[in-house]
């Protein structure tokens, strides 16, 4: 088993101008100026995906002084183009000469993961590549922070979180609101036993995904459609597709809003519940009758509603118990009885893992080599949960699930949406 490169080291430095796309210059950036961290201490970082929220992370990375950005993957020209010159400049504010060269950029995430100098990626590209680069990564010896949802089956769920474990890396999920203080407090008076024993669950999130035909335009000059494709199946090009919006609507590429915000608020429902690992053991589609939504069984009778049910339209996660409630969004917290927000969780009861910055919290357990708060095992379990409700809405039936075997209970039908075919000459590795 590789053992974990902690820091990028002096390779970084020693490396050749052969290695970079531009030619590296050693500023006083570099011998570790304006009280940052020389290079031989800091970790180098490359980003796959850097339109939309990849270009977000990469913009908030870029102000983590032990991290140095040296190289941005992605398929449109203009938009990778863009972050190699804004990471270039961020590094030569930092130098006297004002110069700085030092960030690469690839239209091949093969490319920057072959790159021996490079400690860490980032993982944002649209969902259906996710798998494939992720594992690629853990083979070649990088730590990991994947955007939510972690994949686009279960399957590819599965064989990421073994490929990060096989190879000792770190991994933090994208699923964000776990370093929230008031997700976590929610979830510690649930786990405490404030609201008494967990009856139900209310989530607030969007449907799945289908199929949409869309007519096909001209490919944008500096687009690599293909690639964009990657394992997916060959559609003819549309502005519509690869839109984040679009694509998010498309089976091919996403589970939709129930794994887009659900790999957020079911996520949340799976940590109030010490779910972890586990999951359901059955889904049931809306069928006005008995199920007037989406309805989940776990095997300890709580039951999980996806949205709205009656009168009951959930903002975010509502936790209900025999004794109380609570219901929790991003900047919002609120109880049944309102006192229930100002109890004081004692140092003998549950704590739940403690992060206020997520990505901070990454780049510590990089160095120490701990399991952060949105470990791979964390993100597969959730986004499954995702995963099987898509599979009961597209089946339209009810189905059982075994969370130990991670297979549908004597259902062949259903079990062949464990994983898709992928384009040739895409596989999982």
């Amino acid at each position: 088993m590789p053992k974990a490169k902690l820091l990028t080291r002096r390779r970084f430095l020693q490396s050749t101008a052969a290695t970079f796309a531009a030619p590296y210059i050693i500023t006083s950036t570099a011998l570790g100026a304006e009280g940052r961290p020389a290079a031989s201490n800091r970790l180098t970082m490359g980003f796959i995906g850097v339109g939309g929220m990849g270009g977000g992370q990469c913009g908030s990375f870029l102000g983590y002084n032990e991290v140095q950005v040296v190289a941005i993957c992605d398929v449109r020209k203009d938009t990778r183009d863009g972050w190699q010159t804004r990471a270039n400049e961020r590094y030569a504010e930092d130098s006297k000469s004002g110069n700085y060269k030092g960030c690469a950029v690839y239209n091949d995430y093969r490319e920057l993961l072959a790159r021996g100098d490079i400690d860490l990626v980032l993982i944002a590209t649209p969902d259906h590549w996710h798998a494939i680069i992720a594992i690629e990564a853990a083979q070649a010896g990088k730590d990991i922070y994947c955007q939510k949802p972690m994949s686009l089956t279960i399957r590819e769920a599965q064989m990421m979180r073994d490929s990060v474990r096989l190879y000792d890396r770190v991994f933090q999920t994208g699923s964000q609101q776990r370093s929230d203080q008031k997700f976590r407090f929610a979830c510690e008076l649930v786990r405490n036993g404030r609201i008494g024993k967990v009856q139900t669950i209310h989530v607030g999130v969007g449907g799945p995904s289908g199929e949409k035909p869309l007519a096909e335009q001209p490919i944008p000059a500096g687009f690599d459609y293909d690639m964009w494709l990657g394992p997916a199946p060959w559609k003819p090009y549309n502005s519509y597709r690869v839109d984040p919006t679009g694509w998010r609507e498309q089976r091919d590429y996403s589970g939709g809003q129930m794994t887009d915000w659900g790999a957020h608020h079911f996520d949340i429902a799976q940590w109030g519940l010490d779910m972890d690992g586990s999951g359901p053991v059955e889904m049931h589609p809306p069928n006005g009758k008995e199920y007037p939504t989406l309805t989940y069984k776990y095997a300890n009778g709580t039951t999980m509603y996806h949205g709205a049910v009656g009168d009951i339209n959930p903002n975010g996660v509502l936790f209900t118990g025999t004794e109380g409630k609570v219901e929790v969004n991003r900047g919002y917290l609120r109880t049944w009885p309102d006192s229930l927000a100002k109890e004081f969780i004692g140092p003998d009861e549950v704590h739940l893992y403690e992060s206020n910055d997520h990505q901070q919290d990454w780049l510590d357990c990089v160095k120490s080599r701990q399991k952060p708060i949105c470990d791979v095992i964390i993100g597969a379990s959730s986004v499954t949960v995702c995963h099987l409700g898509n599979i009961a809405y597209w089946l339209n039936r009810s189905l059982r699930w075994d969370p130990v075997k991670e297979e549908f209970i004597n259902d062949a039908e259903a079990n062949r949406w464990l994983d898709r075919p992928k384009r040739a000459p895409w596989h999982l590795p």
